[in-house]
């Protein structure tokens, strides 16, 4: 099955919801979907309709890479690991690759509460991903 087919709801969703700058490409048995979504719950969206044709995003043949728009994020949070830095993943679970940490204290921008487990979390430094949300402790 072509990937263009096996992901066709995703990208569908993607452009009902209307994700600016989308961008669709094949390359080398992987397919990338990147663009902009208005806020975190329509990035939450996109990544249950990525769970619905691959469960627990194990074939590995897609790449989901949509931020959010920066005046989406308004609401900080401080990490309180224990000591150690703070994984950021690229999608909501443990088996998402690592695409930045946070250190033990600092202040991020929180751009979703996701779910009870993950929270959409960016860093000054433009880091976007998801955060294993015990470890966020919301600030006034």
């Amino acid at each position: 099955m072509a990937l263009q087919e096996k992901y066709k709801a995703l990208t569908d969703a993607a452009v009902a919801a209307g994700i600016s700058d989308l961008a669709v490409r094949a390359q080398d048995g992987i397919l990338y979907v990147d663009g902009t979504a208005a806020d975190g719950a329509t990035k939450d969206h996109l990544w249950e309709v990525y769970n619905q044709i691959d469960p627990n995003f194990t074939s590995g043949d897609l790449v989901l890479n949509v931020n959010v728009s920066v005046d989406a994020a308004t609401t900080h949070v401080k990490v309180v690991t224990q000591s150690s830095n703070l994984n950021i993943r690229k999608g909501p679970g443990t088996d998402q690759p690592i695409v930045g940490k946070a250190a033990h204290h600092e202040i991020i921008t929180l751009v979703n509460r996701s779910n009870d487990l993950w929270w959409l979390v960016r860093t000054k430094d433009g880091e976007e991903g998801y955060c294993y949300a015990q470890y966020l402790e919301p600030q006034d």
